[in-house]
């Protein structure tokens, strides 16, 4: 079997995402201040869905507090621009995307259908996941924790913090850490990632 390398050093991808959510956010801000919401159109709903089927991308570029957006762009660096580093921007986008969509579809078959999902936490779990199949010796620091702990680790106990206060869509998560410990399988078996 020959190995390829598709490593890059290029993360104008990760830095143009969030800017993107930093962008959607400050519209959806100032849409707020003049008693204009735009969740409801960027949004997905499920019952809304077929009406409006690019809320199924558009969501991940929506987050719904200066939090959720900063611990969400905070980790989509960190996972991503080790990612993009180990698999070039090609696979990064399907993994980043693929996960993400695939989380708001899991979300739409278990969710509430009148519930509106925004967030990019789907797309990010895709990124946790597929580090946590090409790496899976990489140790990492987590808040409070005094020493590094393995990253497979850091991802579950990630998720199911996450996935179930109040108020969180578990199932987007599900679907996008699904995506990616699938795509990172796939990735595992053609590119030479190194040992941690």
């Amino acid at each position: 079997m020959s190995y390829r390398s598709y490593r890059s050093d290029n993360i104008a991808p990760i830095l143009a995402i969030i800017a993107l959510c930093f962008l959607v956010y400050i519209a959806t801000m100032v849409a707020g201040m003049m008693d204009h919401n735009l969740v409801p159109l960027l949004g997905l709903r499920t019952a809304s869905f077929l009406a409006q089927p690019w809320t199924i991308v558009t969501n991940l570029f929506v987050h719904g507090s200066i939090w959720h957006l900063i611990f969400n762009m905070l980790t989509l660096y960190f996972f991503g621009t080790f990612l993009i580093r180990l698999i070039g921007i090609r696979d990064f986008l399907i993994i980043y995307f693929g996960g993400g969509i695939l989380g708001n579809i899991f979300f739409m078959l278990l969710g509430s259908p009148f519930a509106i999902v925004i967030g990019a936490s789907g797309a990010i779990f895709a990124l946790g996941g597929t580090l946590t199949v090409l790496t899976p010796k990489l140790r990492v620091y987590v808040f409070p924790i005094p020493a590094p702990i393995p990253l497979w680790v850091a991802v579950l106990i990630g998720f199911f913090i996450m996935s179930f206060l109040p108020g969180i869509a578990w199932q987007g998560h599900l679907g996008g850490l699904v995506f990616g410990l699938i795509y990172g399988i796939v990735l595992r078996r053609r590119v030479r990632t190194p040992l941690y």
